[in-house]
């Protein structure tokens, strides 16, 4: 049986999940910030829902990447010197999370950003936990990224193009901003060939919780991100 969340139920233990569900750990709960919070400071995630009840995972190996092995191809390099691209931290939070959930993805029919959860990662977004890299061509949004950020470790959640490379584009620079803050981990969740190839690997989820652990831990800060003082000699 998959354990049910209560309005004031806490999580079960993520060596519970179930492994041939992709790692369920529980159902239901609220999207609540200090829900919300909680989970990712214990490794569990939420992915979608089931009659409007979200749905929690955890899943075993996790797919993370370590900002010194991103892997700038040189095609990317070259978009990157190039400068047809404009990238903004934090200001358009909503427009990267709806162009998220409204970016068709192969394999997939429909989305699991429902509008609940659009309400709530705009609302860590205030806050100051919840971070957007956004990406524009002649002054139109057209690829962006959004995650979480606690102490020095950053949670990715989607990322969306409408025009190549641009997710990539936001990618690189959310390295630089992550490698100049001394950030140490990005939990990417699961497994995709595009995250292999930036440089992201599977590792043991006990693995994975011991980095947790040590890098949620520290303070960070609740500012807006800026771009303002990374250094782009790409």
């Amino acid at each position: 049986m998959i354990p049910f969340l209560g309005p004031h139920s806490t999580f079960p233990p993520v060596e519970t999940a179930r492994e041939d569900m992709g790692g369920l750990v529980a159902i239901g709960g609220d999207l609540s910030p200090d829900r919300l919070l909680n989970a990712y400071r214990q490794g569990i995630f939420p992915w979608g829902t089931v009659e409007g009840h979200p749905l929690w995972y955890s899943p075993d190996p996790r797919m993370v990447l370590f900002p010194e092995e991103f892997r700038l191809t040189r095609s990317l390099r070259k978009t990157l010197r190039a400068g047809r691209f404009e990238v903004r931290f934090d200001s358009n939070f909503a427009g990267v999370i709806a162009g998220c959930a409204e970016t068709p993805r192969p394999g997939q029919d429909g989305t699991w950003i429902s509008p609940d959860m659009m309400g709530a990662y705009i609302r860590l977004h205030e806050l100051g936990w919840a971070h957007s890299v956004e990406t524009y061509s002649e002054g139109h949004l057209v690829g962006g990224l959004y995650g979480l950020a606690i102490g020095r470790m950053f949670y990715g959640e989607s990322m969306f193009s409408h025009r190549s490379d641009a997710s990539k584009i936001a990618f690189a620079h959310l390295i630089r901003y992550l490698v100049t803050h001394e950030f140490a981990m990005i939990d990417c969740q699961m497994r995709t060939e595009h995250l292999a190839s930036l440089g992201g690997r599977e590792i043991p989820r006990s693995d994975f919780l011991s980095h947790l652990q040590a890098l949620t831990g520290e303070a960070g800060s609740r500012a807006r991100w800026s771009a303002a003082d990374l250094a782009l000699d790409w």
